[in-house]
């Protein structure tokens, strides 16, 4: 017999990537998106023997749902403003980095059920009802989301690139 811990360090190994490239695209910043899994692993290791079939799929609910719940109470406490820190601009001609932040950046200016679907749909490669179905909402939600959510996308970004190509 294979001892819970274990099983759950395997776990942990396999998914550790995966989730959190998701935390790191939800929360734009990668401390609090590595603070935000750790409490998501810590909640799991807890209710790991009761968790049947895919553990995840639970971890990844885990994490959207603590991710709304700090939404949530941020948008009732006014928010402190910290020094903002961007990296200086490549000279070594690694446009994509720059190109990544510039996306980064403009998922964090979605609103935040905007930002799940398009991580889900497009980063965790989702179907439209597996998207429905860890959000918990209909399938329709989740298109007109994603359709909202890309115009939005399309407005941020599209300047930017204008703007570069002058």
């Amino acid at each position: 017999m294979v001892a819970r811990g274990d099983d759950f360090d395997d776990f942990v190994r396999g998914t550790s990537t995966r989730l959190l490239r998701t935390a790191v695209l939800l929360t734009g910043d990668r401390p609090a998106a590595e603070d935000l899994l750790q409490e998501v692993y810590e909640r799991v290791y807890v209710r790991w023997r009761w968790i049947k079939g895919a553990p995840e799929a639970y971890a990844r609910r885990a994490l959207l749902n603590h991710i709304a719940n700090r939404w949530r109470s941020r948008s009732r406490k006014p928010e402190v403003a910290l020094a903002v820190h961007h990296d200086q601009p490549t000279t070594d001609g690694s446009d994509q980095y720059a190109d990544r932040d510039h996306l980064l950046t403009a998922l964090q200016e979605l609103a935040p059920r905007q930002r799940a679907v398009i991580v889900l749909r497009f980063y965790e490669d989702l179907t439209e009802a597996q998207t429905a179905e860890v959000l918990g909402c209909s399938v329709g939600t989740v298109k007109s989301q994603t359709s909202r959510a890309l115009d939005r996308l399309r407005t941020i970004t599209e300047p930017a690139l204008v703007e570069g190509l002058r």
